[in-house]
């Protein structure tokens, strides 16, 4: 199974990963957890077991902590984790923060989903 972590402050994104996932996860193949905020994600990754969880899938823009400087924190105490960021502002400037960080990939909204459950299964390789 896999278990990723949905980081977006738009609650309408939980409806839209569930829509787009729901035959994988009514086989069983994946699970989504979400958080609403960089703060909720770092509670919820601080409850975890060590490789509990595949993938973070993290917005850069978001209220408080931004999705680069939770990126920060992940790769600094959760190296194993795979981290695509996912913006509405897909820039240069935060293309190369975002990599420059140690985010494993970068997509822009709106996400193609086809695109994204490539990526998540050639990490699982």
């Amino acid at each position: 199974m896999i278990k990723m972590l949905v980081v977006d402050d738009e609650r309408d994104v939980e409806i839209l990963f569930s829509q787009k996932f729901r035959k994988e996860i009514r086989k069983g193949e994946v699970e989504l957890i979400y958080a609403f905020n960089a703060n909720e994600a770092l509670t919820y990754l601080q409850s975890l077991h060590a490789l509990d969880l595949v993938i973070v899938l993290s917005d850069i823009n978001m209220p408080g902590m931004t999705g680069l400087e939770l990126l920060k924190i992940i790769k600094s105490d959760y190296k194993e984790l795979r981290v695509i960021m996912i913006t509405a502002y897909g820039d240069e400037k935060n293309y190369t923060n975002a990599i420059s960080i140690g985010a494993d990939d970068f997509l822009s909204k709106p996400v193609d989903f086809g695109l994204l459950k490539e990526k998540i299964m050639n990490y699982l390789k």
